[in-house]
């Protein structure tokens, strides 16, 4: 990527404007829709998330967005590649989250390799649980193919974790969510992953997933340089409330911005928008608006390996 872009860079973003990123067959005249109305909330890249599903559902999503991609300078603008969550996490109560436990397995090198071909080279980010048998290997073949990877609905142990960050692992998905209701007192992945500065911790800012106090003490916990912010945000965001779709998976977005799965109290991605993120940061932190959109918008563009000069990408 040469040209130089202002604006914000959502690592993880499901859905927006009513659109589903992971529903088949999306429409471009759907995906442009949903392009324009990111500008209009200062987004000006994001990573396109597919969240747990099988290797050919992802295949054939991935090959149907680069083809919308390819007919559409917007859409390829915005869409600086994508983030697989899943299918490699721990498929266990909690840690699962709104992702289908059924669908969850090992990571397999072979299986990248399909996913890379299909996304034409434009995996940027995947975020598995290390836990899994196979994942150092795994980790290692996807960095060497300029990869991210992000832990994430994981409960790894202290073992696995530097073992994972050993073979190349450097970020932690939405810190804080995708864990069970209750965890033990001290040792938890939250704290965990929180005492290792290497890591880049990956916050949601929309004061539901993290309440603010709470934010405010992970990320006292983390360097500076260290925090990243995106929205996790599915169909709902930059839409009315009312009931959505993430790939097969109903959700509700009531008035108060939650999204959920109906009749369950977990959430299912968020509403936030990113200029409502950065306002967020503002707030709940006490950041100025420099440091609160570098950590939504060049900080990561440079954690993904994007080039990035002063303030811009």
């Amino acid at each position: 990527m040469t040209a130089l872009h202002h604006g914000t860079f959502d690592l993880q973003a499901n859905g927006f404007a009513g659109v589903d990123f992971q529903r088949p067959a999306i429409s471009a005249e759907a995906m442009v829709r949903a392009v324009a109305a990111l500008r209009a909330h200062g987004t000006t890249r994001i990573l396109l998330t597919l969240i747990t599903d099988t290797i050919e559902a992802f295949i054939a999503q991935l090959e149907h967005v680069e083809r919308l991609a390819a007919a559409d300078p917007a859409v390829r603008a915005m869409v600086a590649g994508y983030h697989l969550e899943g299918p490699y996490l721990l498929p266990e109560p909690g840690y699962h989250g709104a992702h289908d436990p059924r669908k969850m397995k090992r990571p397999d090198c072979r299986e990248f390799d399909r996913l890379w071909a299909a996304a034409g080279g434009r995996v940027r980010l995947i975020t598995l649980a290390p836990e899994w048998p196979g994942s150092l290997e795994f980790i290692r073949h996807v960095v060497g193919h300029g990869v991210r990877v992000a832990i994430g609905h994981s409960n790894a142990d202290d073992r696995a974790i530097d073992a994972a960050m050993a073979a190349g692992l450097t970020l932690c998905t939405h810190v804080g969510n995708g864990v069970p209701q209750q965890l033990p007192r001290h040792d938890n992945i939250i704290q965990r992953l929180l005492a290792r500065d290497e890591l880049w911790a990956v916050f949601i800012p929309d004061g539901l997933h993290v309440p603010p106090g709470t934010l405010r003490n992970f990320v006292r916990a983390k360097p500076r340089d260290k925090v990243l912010f995106t929205t996790d945000c599915v169909a709902a965001a930059g839409a009315p409330a009312g009931r959505y779709t993430v790939g097969a998976i109903e959700v509700e977005a009531g008035a108060d911005g939650v999204v959920r799965e109906p009749g369950k109290p977990n959430f299912a991605g968020s509403s936030l928008t990113m200029d409502c993120a950065v306002e967020n940061v503002r707030r709940f932190l006490g950041w100025s608006e420099a440091e609160a959109r570098h950590a939504c918008g060049a900080g990561v563009a440079q954690v993904l390996g994007f080039p990035s000069i002063d303030g811009q990408f």
